[in-house]
């Protein structure tokens, strides 16, 4: 699902439950800023704008706060590094986490958390990693997801992951830090486009 990036009068009443004659009033007002289209009296407010003046009102986000987060699955990791990435991609600069235990969880989670990231430990089984990843990747929902693969010291070629549908593939030991700075990345990408 895209993200919108430019509202109607009548869009932003109905996200922030009011009449359109409001949202106008707001707009007329120079509260709430946007341009309106040459040549007519339609007015757009960019979302950038929606966001900062529902901000700035404490009034609730709703649909907007979704799009705002960026999603993080984490499947088969163990607990301390789910407590170091939560501490390098804090909830407080929009990052959400959910976490899975099996590939019929993760697949279960993929569909009603529709992540933007999933990180998956291979040590939950290479071969099950491998078809969560092939699975994820027949759907085009996640074609654009960044799935990041967490193999074992033992892995022999950890590169040749990446044939089966990994972005990146990060061998132990390494710095959770670098992992999140790849998200991290990812999602200030996603907020900018």
């Amino acid at each position: 699902m895209a993200m919108k990036k430019v509202f109607t009068t009548g869009q932003v009443a109905k996200i922030c439950k009011v009449a359109p004659r409001t949202v106008s009033k707001w707009f007329d007002s120079g509260r709430l800023k946007g341009y309106r289209i040459p040549g007519s009296q339609d007015r757009r407010i960019p979302r950038e704008q929606l966001i900062r003046f529902l901000k700035d009102h404490n009034m609730p986000l709703g649909d907007l706060e979704e799009e705002e987060l960026h999603k993080v699955l984490l499947i088969g990791t163990e607990k301390l590094f789910n407590d170091r990435i939560k501490e390098l991609l804090p909830d407080a600069e929009d990052f959400k986490f959910e976490y899975a235990s099996s590939g019929f969880q993760a697949g279960s989670l993929a569909h009603s958390f529709n992540p933007d990231s999933i990180v998956i430990d291979l040590s939950l089984g290479r071969s099950e990693s491998i078809q969560i990843t092939a699975n994820l990747r027949k759907i085009d929902a996640y074609s654009s997801t960044l799935i990041i693969g967490l193999a074992g010291e033992d892995e022999a070629e950890p590169e040749k992951l990446k044939e089966y549908g990994f972005d990146d593939i990060f061998k132990k030991p390494f710095d959770v830090a670098l992992l999140g700075e790849r998200v991290r990345t990812l999602a200030e990408a996603k907020r900018e486009s």
